[in-house]
């Protein structure tokens, strides 16, 4: 049976011309004279049987049936053109990963173990891009997530399930120089120090001294920073304490820019886990990327 659907082409112009509100502009960004992009519109109104346009003596605005209709169109011609890319890319041998991935876990933990992947597998491409909150990935191109949170945060995304890789171990850490004279000091002296906030986990100070039983009435105050890596560079600088997770800063602690400011350790019920759609079906590519997380995980506990 013929689809119903209008020709790309078609499709092209309209998006381009749905993003600019403008049918010149559309046809400087496709290359084609203005006419050529309004018959193609025109076309596709007649098809659709609806006004996707506003005529005004300004120009075209989107009518509201135009506006919904354009967001659907975008974000299907973005995933054709990500699936035209995936196949381009692998020159038809292997597979392609989408990947949503916390950021600073991704370029300071994953990214470095990326040539031991492609050097097992070098025909298994891996596009990552960065995701900080839980998504429906009915609504993304996205095959897995890599992504921190607790056991009941898991539970809570729906239509998914988890695999733990590994447990997020924090520890506050600065520059050398701002312990003085000392190695280390106990929780409650650090209460009394500049504490680098990350906007990401805007109670994560408090939790840490109410496990330790440790008063600190300004564990909320501070610069607050929206990634790991941003809350590790200000505390390398010498701008306070941060609270990070270990594995995220292993090179600023073995350069010593870096030093763990108390021993004292603080129960966590946080994890790094690979997120997977619950129906999906498990290509090959996913299994094979699958093992080589876990592995890698298990190296690096």
């Amino acid at each position: 049976m013929r689809r119903k659907i209008p020709s790309l082409q078609a499709l092209a112009c309209f998006d381009a011309a749905a993003r600019h509100e403008s049918y010149t502009r559309a046809s400087q960004e496709l290359a084609l004279t203005q006419s050529a992009v309004s018959r193609q519109i025109t076309a596709l109104e007649e098809f659709l049987g609806v006004a996707l346009f506003r005529r005004t003596r300004h120009g075209v605005t989107l009518s509201e049936r135009g506006a919904e209709y354009a967001a659907q169109v975008a974000a299907r011609l973005q995933a054709l053109e990500q699936d035209t890319l995936d196949v381009m890319s692998t020159q038809g041998r292997g597979g392609s990963i989408h990947l949503a991935a916390v950021p600073t876990f991704a370029t300071r933990w994953l990214l470095p173990r990326l040539p031991e992947l492609a050097a097992l597998q070098p025909e298994i491409t891996v596009h990552i891009e960065t995701r900080t909150r839980p998504f429906l990935f009915a609504d993304t191109p996205f095959d897995a997530a890599l992504y921190a949170g607790s056991a009941d945060q898991m539970v809570n995304w729906a239509g998914t399930r988890a695999i733990r890789l590994l447990a997020e171990d924090m520890v506050p850490v600065c520059k050398p120089a701002l312990l003085g004279s000392h190695t280390t000091l106990p929780a409650q002296a650090l209460a009394a120090f500049p504490l680098l906030q990350q906007s990401t986990r805007p109670t994560a100070w408090r939790q840490w001294f109410e496990a330790l039983g440790v008063a600190a009435p300004l564990a909320l105050s501070g610069p607050r920073y929206e990634l790991f890596s941003m809350t590790a560079a200000a505390a390398v600088h010498g701008l306070g304490l941060a609270l990070v997770p270990r594995l995220l800063i292993e090179a600023e602690l073995q350069r010593g820019e870096l030093v763990v400011a108390c021993q004292q350790v603080a129960p966590s019920n946080r994890a790094y886990y690979l997120v997977l759609p619950e129906r999906a079906d498990e290509r090959p590519v996913m299994k094979t990327f699958l093992a080589w997380l876990q592995h890698s995980a298990t190296e690096t506990a």
